[in-house]
C-alpha cells in the first residue's frame, strides 16, 4: 500500500478528473505550503543540532553541482528532440535543475515510516539545489542571446534567496539547529506532529491542481509530455550515483533520488517569469506540476528505493 498522504494526492487527483466543485482556498493553500516548509526546516534543524561538521560541505556542494549540471544536460534535449524554443528549453531545464518541496516532504514521510537512516542534513539540500539549476539556466539563455550572463545577475540572487520557501526553510533549519528538539519542543512540537496532516492537505491540493493542468489531455505536446515521463528515473539515477559516491546512508540516497528526479513548481516558475518572460511557463508547469510530480509521488519513490536496494544490497 502506498502511505497514506498519497492517497490524498490520488483523492484530490479524481476530484479534478471528475469536475467536482471540490477545492482549497487559496489563503489555505497558501497556509499549509508555509506550515510545510517551515516544519521541513525545523525538523531539519532539529536533527542538524550539535551535528554540524565541515564534512558537510563537501556533500552539500556535490548536492549543489548535481542541480547546476541538471539544465547543462536538458537543455540542448529540450532544443533538438522536444523541439522547444531557447526561452522554454532554458525555462524547463531550470524546473528540473530546481526542487519540488512538495516531492522531498513525500519523500521524508516515506523513509520516516520505513524507519531508514536518514542524514541530518538532507535538508539542506533543498536550500543547496534551489539557486543553482536557475542561475545556470538563465546563463545559457542569456549566452544564446549574445547577452551579458552577468546582467541582473545581483537582482536574480536577492528575488531567489529572499523567496518565501529559501527563508522559511533556511529559518526553520536556523531555529531547529540553535534551539534543539528539546529546548524548543513546545513550540516545535506543535508542528512537527502535524507534519503528515499538513502534507496530506496540501497534496490533496497539488491532486486538483495536477488534475486542472491535464484537463484536457495536450497530446499536441506529447514530446513534451514524453520527456517529463523519461526524464525523472534518469535523473534519479544522477542521485543515486552521488549518493552512494558520498557514502550516504540509504534514507538520504532515497531523498536525493527523489530530489534529482523532481522539478519545481514554486522558486523556478517565479525566477523564470522575471529572468526569460519569453518562456511559457504552462509548459513548464504541465511538465513539472502535471506529469513528473504524480509520477515521483505516486510510484517513483517506491521505485526509486528499490534500486538502490538492489545497488547497495
Amino acid at each position: 500500500m502506498p502511505d497514506i498522504v498519497v492517497m490524498f494526492f490520488l483523492l484530490g487527483l479524481v476530484a479534478g478528473a471528475v469536475k467536482s466543485d471540490l477545492e482549497v482556498p487559496k489563503a489555505t493553500y497558501d497556509t499549509l505550503s508555509l506550515l510545510l516548509m517551515l516544519t521541513i526546516g525545523l525538523k531539519g534543524g532539529m536533527a542538524l543540532y550539535g551535528n554540524l561538521h565541515w564534512g558537510l560541505v563537501p556533500e552539500l556542494a556535490g548536492v549543489a553541482l548535481l542541480s547546476a549540471l541538471i539544465p547543462l544536460m536538458l537543455t540542448p534535449v529540450l532544443r533538438r528532440m522536444v523541439r522547444l524554443s531557447a526561452a522554454d528549453s532554458a525555462s524547463i531545464g531550470a524546473h528540473y535543475g530546481s526542487v519540488s518541496a512538495g516531492t522531498f516532504a513525500v519523500a521524508l514521510a516515506y523513509v520516516e515510516a520505513r524507519n531508514l537512516m536518514v542524514g541530518s542534513e538532507v535538508t539542506l539540500y533543498l536550500v543547496a539545489m534551489e539557486l543553482p539549476a536557475i542561475m545556470v539556466a538563465i546563463a545559457l539563455f542569456r549566452r544564446h542571446q549574445g547577452a551579458e550572463v552577468n546582467e541582473s545577475v545581483s537582482k536574480l540572487w536577492h528575488e531567489t534567496l529572499t523567496n518565501r520557501g529559501v527563508i522559511l526553510l533556511g529559518g526553520g533549519v536556523l531555529i531547529g539547529a540553535f534551539y534543539g528538539p528539546a529546548q524548543g519542543e513546545d513550540v516545535t512540537n506543535l508542528f512537527t506532529n502535524a507534519f503528515k496532516a499538513v502534507l496530506a492537505l496540501f497534496l490533496l491540493e497539488m491532486g486538483l491542481t495536477a488534475a486542472q493542468t491535464l484537463r484536457p489531455l495536450p497530446w499536441h505536446h506529447w514530446r513534451l509530455l514524453t520527456f517529463a515521463i523519461v526524464t525523472p528515473p534518469l535523473l534519479s539515477m544522477l542521485g543515486i550515483m552521488m549518493g552512494v559516491a558520498l557514502g550516504l546512508p540509504t534514507g538520504s540516497v532515497v531523498i536525493l533520488a527523489a530530489l534529482t528526479a523532481s522539478a519545481s513548481y514554486i522558486a523556478a516558475p517565479a525566477a523564470m517569469r522575471a529572468s526569460i518572460p519569453q518562456a511559457n511557463i504552462g509548459l513548464a508547469m504541465l511538465a513539472s506540476l502535471g506529469v513528473t510530480f504524480p509520477l515521483n509521488v505516486i510510484i517513483g519513490i517506491p521505485v526509486y528505493h528499490a534500486v538502490i536496494e538492489a545497488i547497495v544490497g
